[in-house]
């Protein structure tokens, strides 16, 4: 929610000064809790509080000494890409105890500790909270038994607590995402598409284990990422007798010339009469009913491991720095809130809330009341179950409505790793829709010359994890085809038009939109998914592709900076692509902890680069080893990588030497990251869903004509809302000229970089979350559910 004009403030006018803050991770570990606990302490120590570490979680805030420790800038330098949490975890009993609390209570006083921003599942969250609650009379206990001064009681009168959550289960109502569920997505999904070749040599079937002993959100959502043939969840138990259609399914798709089956099981899977469904019991059952090969690999613990994916490291970035915003704006009369993750915005929620809805989810499936348990979990998991099902499953012919529309989807511009995911979705869904579905190769350029056939449902079997576009892809726009496009959309009878793709994709769908005075063939509906490495596309916060990009360019930064360890003081330059759009060089180096970050929306000069230099040159004598430093391909003609090299070759001599690196196009390779395939997979979903509908909406007379603006549409994420936005209404907010929209929200973000980069900046906290209250079912409108 947008806050008036008058809201916009700047952080400087929310003083730290005097306050102490620490904090703790607790409960099981997660990745991306440094980069939270990182952004907490700088975040902290930059609005002048004192911030402190407390070690092994509620077990140092009993144990006191040394597990209570002061935090200082170069104390999280080096932790942003370490998994886990460096400061320990630990589960306490003591702390569930009222002695136990009374201790923790002086322990804190003893520091003058009166904020406390916690890390962890509901289960810490709800300690935190009980333990604000007691505060008051913990601190007169603490009085009558002589330990504190009595005032003290008055000069550290309330405890104010801000949570995050940090688990990978995603079990935590209220959030979008916690910290720590992608990257364990990331872990399963580098599993199933290894074992998924092995499976392919031998016509294998293979049951994995997830973890999720209470949530499937993991399992369903790996599911979804990789196209497994079943999944079973907590939520959702199977009906009875699903062991045979199971088995059929299995059976149907080997018929249908498909060398492998995989299997997801949540480890709290049940059925219907809460018996526990194992793995060991599927892979007896498959093999007893059908006799294939089978195997069961348990992920286990790895799934915790490794290093957080880059959209942890922003989550968790983001989060840390709201958290001690909230922190200072917080008052007595303030209840313990928790941030969480709308779409693409923080937002904070009462704590007690969110608990009491996770613990409803509970109470729902132990009544065997699973829709509900369902519902509850929020409308991302409900989303993703409702799209698992529509692409999983596919209905008897005899069960398909028939609409007899044709329904052509292409893919336009330059490749980008989840357009496979989005194209597969799309021919899917269209097809239970009962559409006849056409694929289009190489871009409009394919269409002009008639490479366009009908696709079926098993075609696009095992696309979801191919990098790339299977469909092929060109620049070409449809202007200087146009004629030849109309005959060929003739030919073919097409009613509707998919494109999936970046820049040229909006470019194309505009001169199509004009095209319909001249060509009826045109004025059909027509929609636009986003996709490009770049997220230069106006009409939307994110673009399918870009999160596989980031992650390409986070790890390699990792690798680069590693390198460095154990020689002298240095910096590296790092040339990132993206046209004139410094996304990726903005968001790469606020998840790889950059210096700086040069880019073609925030111009600098040469005083610009001079201070940068001067501050690296301060901080390598004072504190780190090595320096990262961003540059968008084409920030400034002038001021190239090799110019940006040579300067702080130059002005760094005798205190650090520098080395360069070109990323290229390895940003655009790769197998598509988890969130890419999802986000690929249901925002396709929804735009053929979108598509049926205008098709019904337009077709009379025989015949499909939509000529009005909203019948040419792009389908993006805007803050917390999925949107279909007509592609002429987004003209005027893009310039042609450098191919970026003219407002883009991820510059707000910027100054969180320099921040946490010990540079002096203002921060704009007009976005920054006003305490809301959590709902339990979002308007259909504002569908967030592309966080994944």
């Amino acid at each position: 929610m947008a806050q008036p004009e008058s809201k916009k403030i700047f952080f400087e006018n929310l003083s730290g000064a005097g306050k102490a803050i620490a904090v703790l991770t607790s409960g099981g570990d997660a990745q991306g809790m440094n980069a939270a606990v990182r952004a907490v302490v700088r975040m902290g120590l930059y609005v002048g509080a004192k911030v402190y570490f407390i070690h092994e979680g509620y077990q140092g805030m009993v144990d006191g000494g040394e597990n209570i420790e002061e935090a200082t800038w170069e104390s999280v330098s080096s932790m942003l890409q370490v998994g886990g949490t460096v400061i320990g975890s630990a589960r306490c009993k003591e702390f569930r105890s009222h002695e136990g609390r009374l201790k923790a209570a002086h322990n804190l006083v003893q520091q003058g500790i009166t904020n406390l921003c916690v890390i962890g599942g509901d289960g810490s969250l709800t300690g935190a909270n009980l333990f604000r609650e007691e505060w008051s009379g913990l601190l007169s206990e603490l009085v009558e038994q002589g330990l504190i001064e009595a005032d003290a009681v008055q000069k550290y009168s309330a405890l104010h607590i801000v949570g995050m959550v940090g688990s990978i289960d995603n079990d935590f109502c209220g959030t979008d995402m916690t910290i720590g569920t992608d990257s364990a997505l990331h872990r399963i999904i580098e599993v199933v598409d290894a074992i998924m070749t092995t499976a392919q040599s031998h016509q294998r079937t293979f049951v994995l284990e997830v973890m999720g002993r209470h949530c499937g959100y993991l399992a369903l959502v790996s599911a979804l990422a990789c196209g497994a043939d079943w999944v079973l969840i907590p939520e959702m138990p199977p009906e009875d007798g699903w062991e045979d259609k199971m088995c059929e399914k299995l059976s149907a798709n080997r018929a249908g010339m498909k060398r492998l089956n995989i299997i997801i099981v949540a480890e709290g899977a049940i059925d219907r009469s809460n018996r526990s469904i194992t793995t060991d019991y599927i892979k007896d059952l498959v093999v007893k009913c059908l006799g294939f090969d089978t195997r069961v690999t348990i992920l286990g613990h790895v799934q915790r491991g490794g290093t957080p994916s880059a959209f942890d490291r922003i989550l968790a970035s983001r989060m840390g720095v709201e958290a001690v915003l909230a922190l200072l704006e917080t008052t007595a009369n303030t209840p313990a809130c928790v941030v969480s993750l709308c779409g693409n915005q923080s937002v904070r929620l009462p704590l007690m809330e969110c608990v009491q809805m996770t613990q409803e989810v509970q109470r729902a499936m132990d009544g065997k009341r699973f829709e509900e348990a369902v519902k509850l979990r929020g409308r991302s998991f409900e989303n993703n179950l409702r799209t698992y099902k529509l692409l999983a499953h596919r209905k008897p012919e005899s069960e398909l409505p028939i609409s007899n529309f044709n329904v052509a989807v292409l893919n336009v511009g330059a490749p980008a790793a989840g357009m496979n995911a989005a194209v597969r979705s799309a021919v899917r869904v269209g097809i239970s829709e009962g559409h006849k579905m056409f694929a289009v190769s190489d871009g409009f350029e394919g269409f002009s010359k008639g490479q366009i056939k009908e696709i079926k449902w098993a075609d696009v079997g095992g696309w979801t994890g191919q990098g790339g576009s299977l469909l092929g892809t060109k620049r070409t726009l449809p202007a200087k085809y146009v004629d030849k496009i109309a005959e060929q959309m003739r030919q073919h009878n097409i009613n509707a038009l998919l494109i999936v793709g970046g820049f040229e994709a909006f470019e194309s769908l505009l001169q199509l939109y004009e095209a319909r005075t001249t060509h009826e063939e045109f004025c059909i509906p027509m929609c636009m998914l986003p996709a490009t490495i770049s997220n230069n596309v106006p009409g939307t916060d994110l673009s399918i592709g870009a999160d596989t990009a980031l992650n390409a360019i986070v790890e390699t930064c990792d690798r680069i900076k590693q390198s460095a360890s154990g020689t002298k003081r240095r910096v590296f330059i790092i040339e990132t692509m993206g046209g004139y759009c410094g996304y990726l060089a903005s968001v790469g180096g606020l998840a790889a902890g950059a210096d700086a970050a040069y880019i073609y929306e925030e111009p600098f000069d040469i005083r610009d680069l001079q201070a940068n230099v001067e501050h690296l040159t301060e901080k390598m004598k004072t504190s780190i080893q090595r320096g990262l430093v961003l540059r968008n391909e084409n920030c400034n003609e002038n001021y190239t990588t090799d110019f940006i090299y040579q300067l702080y070759s130059e002005e760094g001599r005798g205190v650090f030497d520098s080395r360069k690196n070109v990323l290229g196009h390895m940003q655009q390779g790769g197998a598509p990251s988890p969130f890419d395939r999802n986000f690929g997979t249901k925002i396709s979903a929804k735009a053929m869903q979108w598509v049926t509908k205008k098709l019904v909406e337009t077709f009379r007379q025989g015949r499909v004509f939509a000529n009005t603006e909203d019948t040419c549409c792009l389908l993006g994420m805007r803050r917390r809302a999925l949107v279909f936005q007509p592609v002429v209404q987004l003209k005027g907010e893009t310039d042609f000229v450098h191919r970026i929209p003219k407002e883009q929200w991820w510059l707000k973000l910027r100054p969180l970089m320099k921040i946490l980069a010990k540079y002096k900046t203002s921060y704009d906290v007009s976005d920054s979350g006003q305490l809301e209250h959590v709902v339990r079912n979002r308007p259909k409108e504002s569908d967030a559910s592309v966080a994944m």
